[in-house]
This record gives structure tokens, sequence and C-alpha cells, in this order.
């Protein structure tokens, strides 16, 4: 079994880095670099930044930005927000990026996600996907949880990994930020939709709800924000307290 890996999560929006809940009510957090310089002393395993209002001011990447905080990461890093193109994953992965996550591009032009994984390999491209409960059934939103899809949303993982997706970076929308614990079911069904990983996302607000997680469902890896924000809890120590529990992650 492959190690769980533990990532932090950096929202950007007007120059800053914020935290909200539910995908609104968004804070004021922090710089980027300060926060990168951080998660490097504290053995965090990957970072994911994403700009969240990229897509829908129909913006491109800050490409500069990227080039700029990339050189202080040293840890692998994931970016996403205003991914549309080919190009834009390319320079991404030209000025620092490891891997780009895809979102609302994945659903409005599929062909990218081929595409990409064809000319970078599939260990670059993550899909991130946006849900919400609707009907007793799981829907992908697009544009930073903004706009209901009407996608089913194991349907649409799966779609995504047969397009060449390498991993899938799953949100519960109406979780995200609340720290009330991670939606159980939601993750559950991707992970046995797929045989790709799958990050969990939305709702971590203590270790017990990690290891709820990790021991209920066959998920790859735990992305929060709120809990190392908001809190004096760290990722070294949600990795400790995880392996005092049997888990197998990275020390």
């Amino acid at each position: 079994m492959l190690k769980l890996r533990i990532i932090p999560t950096l929202l950007y929006k007007n120059m800053t880095l914020v935290k909200g809940v539910g995908f609104d009510s968004w804070r004021r957090v922090g710089s980027v670099i300060q926060a990168i310089k951080v998660y490097n002393m504290r053995m965090v395993d990957e970072l994911i930044f994403v700009d969240i209002t990229a897509t829908r001011e129909n913006r491109k990447p800050d490409f500069e930005l990227v080039d700029d905080f990339a050189d202080e990461c040293f840890m692998p890093l994931t970016v996403g927000g205003g991914v549309n193109d080919i190009e834009d994953v390319r320079r991404l992965l030209q000025v620092g990026a490891d891997k780009v996550a895809i979102n609302s591009s994945a659903i409005t032009n599929p062909g990218l996600v081929k595409e990409a994984a064809c000319e970078f390999g599939s260990q670059c491209v993550v899909i991130s996907i946006d849900c919400k409960k609707n009907n007793g059934k799981y829907e992908v939103y697009s544009h930073s949880g903004t706009q209901p899809t009407g996608l089913d949303m194991v349907e649409h993982a799966v779609e995504m990994e047969i397009s060449g997706a390498g991993e899938i970076l799953l949100t519960s929308i109406e979780l995200d930020g609340t720290m009330k614990g991670y939606d159980l079911e939601m993750i559950d069904q991707v992970v046995k939709a797929v045989n790709i990983p799958v990050i969990a996302s939305g709702g971590a607000g203590n270790y017990e709800h990690m290891y709820e997680l990790v021991s209920k469902t066959n998920v790859d890896a735990l992305a929060s924000a709120s809990i190392y924000h908001f809190t004096e809890q760290t990722p070294l120590e949600a990795k400790l307290f995880l392996k005092k529990k049997g888990i197998n992650v990275r020390l």
C-alpha cells in the first residue's frame, strides 16, 4: 500500500491567500510565500495552490506568481485555476508546477485532459471535482462551485480517468471550511469507481476526522486548509497521530 499523503491547500484570491466556508465568506489568511516557507518546515508531502477566481474572471493563471513561489517550494506542487488550454498546462509546468489541476475546463473541454496526459504524462494531470448533493445524488459544479453542471460525480470521475487523468482532487462544497468532518459517502463512491489516486478535500477539523476517513475508505491523500489556518494543528502532528493509529504515512 502506498503511504498516505498529507497535503495543505492554498487558495488564492485578489493577491492574497483566503479561506472560506462552502466556497464563500472568504477570509484573508496571509501571503503565499510565508505559507510555503512554513510548510517547508512542517514535513508536508505536497502542496496544492488554486487561484479561485481566475476561471470566473476569464483570466489566465498568474505564471509570474507561480514562478516566484515555486522557487521557494521544496515539495511537489500542484497548481490550478484558470487552466483553459494545453499552453496553460505547458507554461505552469515550465515555471515550476509539478502537476496541474484542471476543473472547469475538464467539463467544457474534456479533450484537454487527454491532450495534456498524452503530451506531459498522466502523472502531471490532476482533475479537480467539486460536488454537492442534490436529490440524493452528487452533482458536479464548475467555476469554483458556482455553476451546477448536471453531471453525475461518479460518471465524471470515471470519464476523467479514461481520458488520462492521473489523480482526482475531490471536494465537498457543502463541508468545505466547516471543519465538521469529511463526506465519507461521497469520497467512498469515487474511490470505489476509479483506479487512480483520490485526494479527499472539504471538512477536516481534527485528526480524528482524518483517521475516520482513512479507516473507512481507501483514499490516497488528505487535502486540508482550515485545520491548519485556524487551529494549532499541523501536518506533522496529523502524521504522527495517524502513525500511532497504524496508518502508513511519510515521516
